[in-house]
C-alpha cells in the first residue's frame, strides 16, 4: 500500500469548453515516484502539473529506456467515475518494463497510483457522449550518463487530459493504408511492448498514408512482409464469413486490453473468434469473394474504430458499403455500456475509483 503524499495546485485552471480533441489539454495534478537502486520505488506523491526537471543527460533521452500506458477513465451514469480493466495495463507495463530492463512495479501499486490521481482531478471528466479522462502513465529513465547501460534511477509519472474522439470521424469508418516498404517489427524485438521507439518507427509510414487521405497504417510482418500484424494505434479484426478473425500474438504485436475484450464477448456471444495469421492475399480474396463483412480496430482510445476502406498497393476494398457493420456497432456499445455502467459488469471489468 502506497503512502502517497499530495500537494495540491494553488492556482487550478479553468475547466475547458467547447470540443476536447485528444491529448493536448492536462489536469491540475499528476502524480510522480521514484526508483532509486538498491532503495527501490519510494516517494509516492501527487503535485500540481508542472514541466519536469530532467538532466540533458537522462538516459531515456539519448537511449529510449521508457514505456508508456493509456487507459480512461469514465463518469457513469450512476455519477460515480470508473476505470476499466486497470490492472491489465498493470500487468502490461511489467512485461513492457522486463523487456526495457525497468523495474517492476506491483499491479497493485500501478491500480492504487492511478485511482489515487484520478480521483484528486476527478471534477475533470467529462461527460459529453464519447468522452473520457485520458490517463497516461509513463516510465522514464533519468540517471544522467551517457553510456548504454541500464539507468540506476527511473520516475514513473501519471498525468491526465481531459478527451474527446481519438479519431475526428467517431463512429464513422475509417480509411486504413496497409503498409508493403516500412515495417514496425519482428519477433524478438520490442512490438509487444509498449514503448514509444515502437510509435517513432511508424511516423514515417503514418505521414505517408496521411497525404493519400488515410487515417492510420496497417502493418505486415516485418520477415515475409505479408501477413497482417496490428494498425499504428490498434489491434485489427476481421469479420470473415462469420468468423471473427484477429492476428495471434506472435512478439511483433501489442497484446491490447481491449482486443482481450472483444474476443471475449465475441466467444460468449457465440460467434467464432480465431487468432491466427492472415495475410493481405487472404483479405483481397476475402473481399472479392463477398465474404469479407467487417472491418474494425480496437483500442483503448477509439474503443472501437470501424474501417470502411483498406488500401494494398493498387488495391483499394470498399468495407460494408463504407459504413459500419452490426458487430462493430453491437461492441462498441457492449464496451462502452459496461464502462459507462449501462450494462451489467458480468466480469468485473469495470473498477470504481474510490
Amino acid at each position: 500500500m502506497l503512502d502517497i503524499k499530495v500537494t495540491r495546485t494553488t492556482s487550478p485552471k479553468a475547466k475547458p469548453e467547447g470540443p476536447l480533441g485528444f491529448g493536448r489539454i492536462f489536469t491540475d495534478h499528476m502524480f510522480i515516484m521514484d526508483y532509486t537502486k538498491g532503495k527501490g520505488w519510494h516517494d509516492p506523491r501527487i503535485v500540481p502539473y508542472e514541466d519536469l526537471k530532467l538532466s540533458p543527460a537522462a538516459m531515456a533521452l539519448h537511449y529510449g529506456q521508457a514505456m508508456f500506458e493509456g487507459l480512461k477513465a469514465y463518469k457513469g451514469d450512476d455519477g460515480k467515475s470508473y476505470l476499466f480493466r486497470p490492472d491489465m495495463n498493470g500487468k502490461r507495463t511489467n512485461t513492457t518494463n522486463k523487456r526495457l530492463c525497468i523495474p517492476e512495479l506491483p499491479v497493485e501499486d500501478f491500480v492504487q497510483a492511478v485511482k489515487a490521481v484520478v480521483k484528486e482531478d476527478e471534477d475533470w471528466i467529462p461527460t459529453e457522449p464519447g468522452t473520457s479522462l485520458y490517463v497516461r502513465p509513463f516510465i522514464i529513465a533519468t540517471e544522467a550518463y551517457l553510456g548504454v547501460e541500464v539507468s540506476e534511477t527511473f520516475m514513473f509519472i501519471i498525468i491526465l487530459s481531459p478527451s474527446g474522439a481519438y479519431y475526428e470521424e467517431g463512429l464513422a469508418p475509417v480509411g486504413i493504408w496497409i503498409e508493403d516498404d516500412y515495417v514496425r517489427a519482428v519477433r524478438g524485438g520490442m512490438g509487444f511492448a509498449k514503448t514509444g521507439g515502437n510509435y517513432a518507427a511508424s511516423l514515417a509510414a503514418q505521414v505517408k498514408a496521411h497525404d493519400d487521405g488515410y487515417s492510420q497504417v496497417l502493418w505486415l510482418d516485418g520477415v515475409e512482409r505479408k501477413y497482417i500484424e496490428e494498425v499504428g494505434a490498434m489491434n485489427i479484426f476481421f469479420k470473415i464469413d462469420g468468423k471473427v478473425v484477429t492476428p495471434m500474438l506472435s512478439g511483433s504485436i501489442l497484446p491490447g486490453i481491449t482486443r482481450d475484450s472483444v474476443l471475449t464477448l465475441c466467444r460468449e456471444w457465440g460467434i467464432p473468434a480465431e487468432e491466427r495469421r492472415i495475410s493481405v492475399d487472404e483479405l483481397i480474396e476475402a473481399q472479392k469473394s463477398g465474404k469479407l463483412e467487417e472491418v474494425f480496430g480496437t483500442g483503448t482510445a477509439a474503443v472501437i474504430s470501424p474501417v470502411g476502406k483498406l488500401r494494398y498497393k493498387d488495391e483499394v476494398m470498399t468495407i460494408g458499403g463504407g459504413e459500419i457493420g452490426h458487430l462493430s456497432q453491437k461492441i462498441y456499445d457492449t464496451v462502452t455500456g459496461i464502462q459507462l455502467g449501462r450494462l451489467e459488469d458480468k466480469y468485473g471489468w469495470r473498477v470504481e475509483v474510490k
